[in-house]
């Protein structure tokens, strides 16, 4: 692109951020781990907001039904790697942009990857791959932005000193490597997870069920929905770009939810109010997986 110019390319973003910030924008470098739905999402908003410098690690290739929720998957994308694909794109936004992209290899560099980032996007849908995150990213001093597996759109900030998703919801996998999980372990990280999410958000009455259920049990994929999965990705973008430019973030550690149906912010409910409201929702998963 001949007359690309990066000062004309985010010009109309001056007024919600400084020409100093856009300067911060284009030095920093963010680490997303996942460049599907949310992470894909994220990516996006990202390069268009003037971030200069991605490094991009997926292990997947796009298919078809990823076409419902993923913003870098196309016709043209299908069977393309995940990170390769989502690279051409970013560069036809920005030609400018500096990117490196990972595949399965990820994982042997992720110290270099993460000491490398200003912040860290965790995209990925896949216990042990996160587990490997978070735990790098707090031995380097580095934040984790990332989102509860919830039919509402979500988003969580964990800072190196904050407890690990792992420590806070109570997973069985401390002290287990990451790479080796048993299905037992990734089954029940899988149910404190959705428990969190069932005793903090309205989130029950927007999916359904009887499909949630199968979802429980593993006999079927998790559910997704376009508007769900972009939305959380914009929320990811926003505390990634908090970040960066030294804002507060509109998120800590426990997250929260929005529900677009309501058009309302649903927060953490305190302690007492969720420790009555736990074993209830416990009760309901098994059964709900049971059936």
């Amino acid at each position: 692109m001949s007359d690309f110019s990066y000062r004309t390319f985010t010009n109309r973003n001056i007024g919600f951020i400084s020409e100093a910030e856009q300067e911060r924008l284009h030095d920093a470098t963010i680490f997303v781990c996942g460049t599907g739905g949310m992470g894909g999402a994220a990516i996006q908003a990202l390069v268009r907001a003037g971030i200069g410098q991605l490094i991009l690690a997926d292990i997947d290739q796009f298919e078809v039904s990823n076409l419902n929720r993923q913003v870098f998957c196309f016709a043209h994308t299908i069977d393309q790697p995940k990170a390769e694909a989502t690279r051409d794109v970013c560069l036809t936004i920005n030609p400018e942009l500096k990117v490196t992209i990972f595949g399965p290899e990820w994982t042997a560099h992720v110290d270099a990857l993460v000491s490398e980032a200003d912040v860290v996007i965790n995209g990925t849908d896949d216990l042990g791959a996160s587990l490997l995150l978070y735990r790098t990213a707090r031995s380097h001093g580095k934040t984790v932005i990332d989102a509860y597996a919830s039919p509402l759109p979500s988003v969580y900030v964990t800072r190196p000193t904050d407890p690990m998703p792992e420590e806070r919801l109570g997973y069985p996998t401390i002290g287990t490597a990451w790479n080796a999980l048993s299905p037992d372990q990734r089954a029940q990280a899988f149910l404190s997870e959705a428990e969190h999410v069932m005793v903090h958000s309205s989130s029950r009455h927007h999916v359904d069920l009887a499909l949630a259920g199968e979802v429980v049990a593993g006999k079927r994929s998790r559910m997704s929905f376009a508007p769900m999965v972009i939305s959380t990705g914009m929320l990811m973008a926003y505390e990634a770009i908090n970040a960066v430019l030294g804002k507060p973030h509109g998120a800590d550690f426990r997250g929260w939810f929005f529900n677009p149906h309501a058009g309302r912010v649903e927060r953490p409910r305190n302690a007492l109010i969720a420790a009555m409201l736990r074993p209830l929702v416990r009760r309901f998963l098994t059964r709900l997986a049971a059936s």
